[in-house]
């Protein structure tokens, strides 16, 4: 197959695949007697029609920037992590924890000390699951969809036989002390001219954005980026150059299990002010489809949090606003990780034809 232009493959690629999701789904719209043109309107306006409505697409794309970003580091490891629904539930628990431990006098104490229990309950989730793939073969993709049903079970315990507080009905912790709350985008000076209204999004957005430098960073401007994407191309040169497998393949999970334990801090500690037992929110799993889009590079990772933050919002938007059920905005996620992820070789291999049968005609 032709080598791609990089262009093409960082460019090129993701768009007609998007585009392939979109005439799929306008076909599916159609199979159930609606319009996609009116879908798409609906899911426009709802999503970033408005400040409103981009404070909803921020708040979903902050929780899918940290999920893919865990993704990221992980696989330029050459290890596929799917426990980052797992591993950001932990966090969740951590973030709780620690917003409840004491009376905190003011949000930025609170946030500093809840990303560090964020980080480290989903780093220590993820560490199993890397010593099973680095000491025994155990492989990381089976481990770590275990490590999801766990994690769901014991977070059950934990809001209905510890944290929750006597009397509550709902499996829940008590609210968070005022302290802890974080500001919204539209309590902060200047962007409160364009946020007028009440919007999820938060600071969270702004400690992603610092996370996607970090792992970029990281990845290509240091000695361990460097031993994390030489292992994951290939362990026996890695091996030949002095770099530790065992090694390398903890620190990436760690880093992968933190990042993930850190999208907590967005709903939990930003939203919610409280745990809740479906903390994650799936964003755990959208992240392979936001790391897969975003090829695995932080920039890539923001792009595909944005689209997939405006697929959630706009697909809330469909459910209230029109006879199309809330679930079909489950059908084009799925549709765009199927074109995205599955049929990404697909779409190289035409493009290489039509490559290569230009430069042949060129010649």
């Amino acid at each position: 197959m032709t080598k791609l232009p990089r262009w093409a493959d960082v460019v090129l690629v993701p768009l007609i695949s998007l585009l392939l999701a979109g005439i799929i789904s306008a076909l599916v719209i159609l199979a159930i007697g609606q319009s996609p043109w009116e879908a798409l309107k609906t899911m426009v306006d709802g999503a970033v029609g408005s400040a409103y409505g981009w404070g909803y697409t921020l708040y979903y794309a902050t929780s899918f920037i940290f999920t893919g970003l865990a993704v990221t580091v992980a696989f330029h490891a050459s290890l596929f992590n799917i426990g980052g629904e797992g591993q950001a539930q932990l966090g969740g628990l951590g973030v709780a924890l620690v917003c409840l431990a004491l009376p905190w006098p003011h949000w930025t104490v609170a946030l500093v000390a809840a990303s560090a229990g964020a980080a480290l309950f989903g780093a220590a989730w993820a560490a199993i699951p890397a010593y099973l793939q680095a000491k025994r073969g155990s492989h990381i993709v089976i481990t770590t969809i275990m490590f999801n049903y766990i994690a769901a079970a014991l977070i059950i315990y934990m809001l209905v036989s510890v944290l929750k507080p006597a009397g509550q009905m709902d499996p829940a912790t008590a609210r968070f002390p005022e302290g802890t709350r974080l500001p919204t985008l539209h309590e902060i000076p200047g962007l409160s001219l364009v946020f007028t209204k009440q919007v999820p999004a938060n600071v969270t957005l702004f400690v992603a954005l610092f996370a996607s430098w970090l792992v970029w960073l990281i990845l290509w401007r240091t000695r361990l980026g460097y031993e994390i994407r030489a292992l994951g191309k290939s362990e026996p040169a890695a091996l030949y150059a002095g770099i530790r497998p065992v090694r390398i393949t903890m620190i990436a999970m760690l880093l992968s299990g933190a990042l993930a334990g850190l999208m907590s801090i967005n709903n939990v500690m930003g939203e919610s002010g409280r745990l809740l037992q479906n903390s994650s929110e799936g964003a755990g799993f959208i992240g392979i489809a936001v790391a897969l889009m975003g090829r695995n590079h932080p920039l890539g990772v923001f792009l595909a949090a944005i689209l997939f933050g405006f697929l959630y919002q706009g697909g809330a938007e469909l459910g209230l606003w029109t006879s199309i059920p809330i679930e079909l905005r489950t059908v084009v996620q799925g549709l765009v990780i199927l074109f995205t992820g599955a049929l990404d070789h697909m779409v190289r291999m035409f493009l290489g034809l039509f490559f290569r049968t230009r430069k042949t005609g060129a010649a």
